[in-house]
């Protein structure tokens, strides 16, 4: 849509982590470096931890985009709640090795046996868990576990941990010491401020083919960082709304108006969301209040009838004012295609 209007070879915004859309702020440089200082170790572990839309897997990506393949065997485990054998069975399942039994011993004895053949080879073993704060301790104890493999005396796997803040205090508990002592390097993704912010979102603009149009006032920088909170997912979100809504108004220039009016829009939504979460929690506490009201069964029904009939006359207003904003966009959309932009 907004991308012909404005001439782009594609959405800069797009909330999926291409690598050639990574951006080295200052933030990011720092923790790439720490994480090829860890890699120049070759052994334990190296934590990278943000708050969600940090960029931590777009940094992985990068990462992995510039490593030496023919020296490492990179693996990336996405995370879930899985115990300790799980969680060796998806380190198999990530590295494609075969083991004959699904017991432990089987599993350690394959993944020994993978390393080794991977060693004469002139290879180690990367394993990069995303998502890392979702794991149980034992299972992190694991891991653990498994870097202390080494043949003839070099290290050959090293794990790297990329989660939300929440990974780091799992580690840092009293009853994780073994695991602590075995940390090589740690970094912590802060937001970005308000020049990065400016200079990221040019930057994104630059890569997807930008040439000025639209034009960018000075202080609409300055409102994105503020209601994004230096946050990169959050400024793709608001960025490439406010290019659609260019795009609608047929806009050459964005100002803080429009930034203005696309927050307000984005805000308007969230307090939908949050009056429909509000709309169940009610009639979830409905029943419950009901249940304990005294009266006969037919008077308590009776009153349960008249409320979920209050909570649906709700909803229908709110899903009218939904509706009316639907149908003008595909009117929108009706006019753009008629017209054979």
């Amino acid at each position: 849509m907004y991308d012909g209007f404005y001439n782009l070879s594609q959405k800069p915004f797009q909330l999926s982590a291409d690598p050639d859309f990574f951006f080295q702020s200052s933030v990011h440089k720092r923790a790439l470096a720490y994480m090829q200082y860890g890699l120049t170790q070759g052994e334990g572990f190296v934590l990278v931890t943000g708050s969600p839309g940090t960029g931590k897997t777009m940094l992985v990506k990068s990462l992995i985009q510039n490593l030496n393949k023919d020296k490492l065997l990179i693996g990336v485990m996405v995370t879930s709640q899985v115990g300790p054998e799980d969680t060796l069975r998806l380190v198999a399942s990530t590295f494609g090795f075969q083991y004959l039994h699904n017991d432990k011993a089987s599993l350690l004895t394959s993944f020994e046996k993978f390393i080794v053949e991977k060693a004469r080879e002139g290879r180690r073993l990367l394993l990069i868990v995303d998502e890392a704060q979702n794991l149980p301790k034992q299972s992190l104890e694991e891991l653990r576990m498994l870097t202390n493999l080494d043949v003839n005396g070099a290290p050959v796997f090293q794990v790297f941990l990329i989660g939300q803040p929440e990974l780091k205090r799992t580690i840092y508990a009293a009853d994780m010491e073994q695991l602590k002592q075995r940390i090589v390097s740690t970094y912590h993704l802060d937001p970005l401020d308000v020049e990065e912010t400016k200079d990221y979102i040019l930057f994104r603009l630059q890569t997807a083919g930008w040439q000025g149009k639209p034009e960018f006032h000075h202080g609409v920088f300055a409102d994105i960082h503020e209601f994004s909170a230096g946050i990169p997912r959050r400024i793709n979100s608001i960025c490439d709304r406010l290019l659609l809504f260019g795009y609608l108004e047929e806009l050459s220039v964005l100002d803080s108006g429009a930034v203005e009016k696309v927050i307000s829009e984005v805000k308007e939504e969230m307090l939908l969301e949050d009056r429909d979460d509000n709309v169940s929690s009610s009639f979830t506490a409905t029943v419950r209040h009901m249940d304990a009201e005294p009266g006969s069964l037919e008077e308590r029904l009776v009153r349960l009838e008249n409320n979920i009939i209050s909570l649906q006359n709700n909803a229908n207003k709110e899903k009218a004012l939904l509706r009316k904003a639907i149908l003008i966009q595909l009117d929108m959309d009706s006019v753009y295609d008629d017209s054979g932009k």
